[in-house]
């Protein structure tokens, strides 16, 4: 018996290249939510629910697939940042995080719409930026501009540089995806990597 299709439920190339680096070349289909935040929603819960209305979402285009979803939202004391869009809210974004330490909360689903089996996760990773001169956000901006990346930074690229440090239970979380999360879900499903 073959294995059913794996779909991505993103349009991110960031969580497509984490699983292809682990060997899975899902499908991707962009689910078509509305993002907006519930009033008094949390991050972590906000990361959660996407997760999950993508992944219900791209199910009922693809009702014979495994969903793989995950959102990523970005929490400074509470406010929520989203993808900048533009390089003046990203300026806006990194001043704010400038010598504070920020959480990334990372929600995952992994949807079996045969069986109804949903499971959903969510990961935090702690970063503590650096002190940013003016100068090194605009020449960082200039030279990377993450507009479409939660907190206005790649952290596989030269973002890593804004960062004092890192802490989390898997390093491609804040990439994307918690990939040993992942992979835990899909052997539940009956999909190995290995």
């Amino acid at each position: 018996m073959q294995p059913p299709s794996l779909i991505l439920a993103s349009s991110s190339k960031y969580r497509l290249h984490l699983l292809n680096q682990i060997g899975l070349f899902p499908i991707c289909i962009t689910p078509n939510i509305n993002e907006t935040v519930k009033p008094f929603e949390t991050a972590e819960a906000l990361a959660i629910r996407l997760s999950i209305e993508k992944a219900e979402a791209v199910a009922q285009l693809q009702p014979n697939a495994i969903i793989i979803a995950g959102d990523q939202v970005c929490d400074i004391k509470g406010a929520i940042l989203g993808k900048p869009g533009n390089v003046s809210t990203a300026k806006e974004q990194l001043t704010l995080c400038s010598g504070r330490e920020v959480i990334f909360h990372t929600g995952l689903c992994v949807y079996n719409p045969m069986s109804n089996q949903l499971q959903s996760y969510s990961e935090q990773v702690h970063v503590r930026f650096r002190d940013l001169s003016s100068n090194e956000i605009d020449r960082y901006i200039a030279r990377e501009p993450a507009l479409d990346c939660a907190g206005s930074f790649k952290m596989e690229g030269l973002g890593i540089s804004l960062f004092k440090y890192i802490r989390s239970n898997d390093p491609n979380t804040l990439i994307g995806l918690p990939i040993i999360k992942l992979c835990e879900l899909l052997r539940n499903e009956g999909i190995f990597v290995l």
